[in-house]
């Protein structure tokens, strides 16, 4: 039953001319957007902590390129005697707390609310990052790592957390593209990461990186608080017009809080949720090495001044977020003239997104020192990684929505191991950062993209599971779940 809404909320909605789903996936995309820039600053940063490395001799393909003259502003490294395997364990680390908080998260999003599962996470997140600069400088690298485990355990809900707001929000003809916006935030927030990292670092020290995407955070959280609720029914302020409309989209708009337990048992056999899981890991296992290494290639390979290593490591990420968008809207119409159904769209939109980058990710390593030629390559890579967006990273919302949070947790989660081996796994795989090294990383990743994309293209599914909807419950359910309560205590 939808909750009465307030007379004074009543007067607020008129001032309101943005619809509330809209204003929550603009908030939604601002907390990705943030999310990464938090996560992903430290990525350029490193590479002005460091010694830089000295090449003395000349092999050819084998060695590194020429050093880059158009732009007299590289600082030439930092003072920090890190060894590549140490920069990459610092920089997994983060994914090591990313994973725990995953399945909680979306179990208390779901049983909660998405609306402060997300916001506190953010937060804490928020402020690990303005205390970065203190651990680098008092506890070096050991400090650091745990300080970015700690963020990645904030920033473990943000996903799961989404998911249920967007399943509470979004009718299902208007997900391809609210949910594309909202998912975009990580690109534009890679972009923002490096780029601003980039022009910021060439004028400051290294610390005004991590105290800017930190203030952003908590700014962010200010205002999420006072503008987003956690489903159309204990919004205050909505229209009534728009109550009515999503209650016609979707039913009840009122979150069911009285779901039995998950069952998952169910979920973890389901061949369409671990189809998911495959494609997850390998969109993962591609992606975190771009968004994680592709700075520390930029400046160790293609030897890029830190200025120009923040523009051209963003270039791929301003087209992976144009293609986002695209492919949500396309993703929409396909479905909406019936051209596609559900699964195929998705199918068609996640076989875009692993093949097309695992062909010019390989492409681009065999393009040597042509930097215009290399840029162009992971361009293309990263914007055809895009269509992820609008296919099997819904998937979630389309295949459950009342477990939707569970389902993200669970994939998301999962393919978040990824972000723990694969940057380790480069420092490792790269001891001298030379191209060869660099091109056996890329060529493993086309692998791993290829085969995942073939298993959710022959067992995928993007329609509601069984296990969505559990037996009826019997009608003194609730009765009986408070007497257990009574009983405990």
């Amino acid at each position: 039953m939808t909750q009465q809404q307030p007379a004074w909320g009543i007067s607020l909605s008129k001032y309101f001319v943005i619809p509330q789903r809209v204003i929550l996936a603009i908030m939604g995309f601002l907390a990705i957007l943030n999310a990464y820039t938090m996560r992903i600053s430290l990525s350029i940063a490193i590479t002005e902590l460091v010694v830089k490395k000295n090449y003395t001799d000349d092999d050819g393909e084998s060695a590194v390129c020429p050093a880059d003259d158009l732009d007299s502003g590289s600082s030439g490294g930092g003072d920090k005697e890190w060894s590549e395997e140490l920069q990459g364990l610092i920089l997994s680390s983060f994914y090591i707390g990313y994973i725990v908080t995953h399945i909680p998260g979306g179990l208390l999003a779901e049983k909660f609310g998405g609306k402060w599962t997300l916001g506190l996470g953010i937060l804490s997140t928020a402020i690990f990052t303005l205390v970065t600069p203190v651990a680098i400088d008092n506890g070096g690298a050991t400090a650091l790592i745990i300080v970015r485990i700690l963020m990645g355990l904030g920033e473990g809900t943000t996903f799961p957390a989404l998911s249920v707001l967007l399943s509470q929000w979004v009718p299902l003809k208007e997900r391809g593209k609210l949910g594309a916006l909202v998912l975009g935030g990580g690109q534009v927030g890679t972009i923002l990461a490096n780029s601003l990292s980039g022009v910021l670092l060439d004028a400051y020290d290294w610390p005004v990186v991590f105290y800017l995407f930190g203030g952003l955070g908590v700014l962010w959280f200010v205002i999420f608080s006072f503008l987003c609720f956690s489903d159309p029914a204990s919004h205050p302020f909505i229209k009534p017009s728009e109550r009515d409309y999503l209650e016609r989209e979707m039913g009840s708009i009122v979150r069911n809080v009285n779901l039995p337990p998950t069952p998952w048992k169910a979920i973890l056999t389901n061949l369409p949720m671990i189809a998911l899981v495959c494609a997850q890991i390998g969109h993962d296992w591609g992606f975190y090495i771009m968004v994680t290494d592709l700075p520390k290639y930029m400046a160790d390979v293609m030897q890029f001044s830190i200025k120009a290593n923040g523009l051209y490591s963003s270039l791929p990420y301003v087209m992976m977020w144009i293609f986002s968008i695209s492919s949500g809207f396309i993703g929409d119409w396909l479905m909406s003239r019936k051209i596609l159904n559900i699964t195929n769209t998705r199918k068609l939109m996640t076989a875009i997104a692993a093949f097309g980058p695992a062909i010019f990710m390989v492409a681009a390593s065999y393009a040597g020192c042509d930097r215009a030629a290399v840029v162009a390559l992971f361009t293309i890579c990263m914007g055809l990684m895009g269509a992820f967006y609008a296919g099997m990273k819904l998937s979630p919302l389309d295949m459950s929505p009342n477990y939707s949070g569970t389902l993200m947790a669970i994939t998301n989660g999962i393919g978040a191991i990824t972000g723990v081996i694969t940057p380790y796994l480069v420092g490792v795989m790269t001891p001298n950062a030379t191209l060869l090294e660099w091109r056996l990383v890329f060529w493993v990743a086309f692998a791993v993209l290829c085969v995942t994309a073939v298993v959710y293209c022959i067992w995928a599914s993007g329609e509601v599971q069984p296990f969505n909807d559990p037996p009826a419950l019997p009608k003194d359910y609730e009765a009986e779940e408070r007497g257990k309560s009574k009983e405990k205590k």
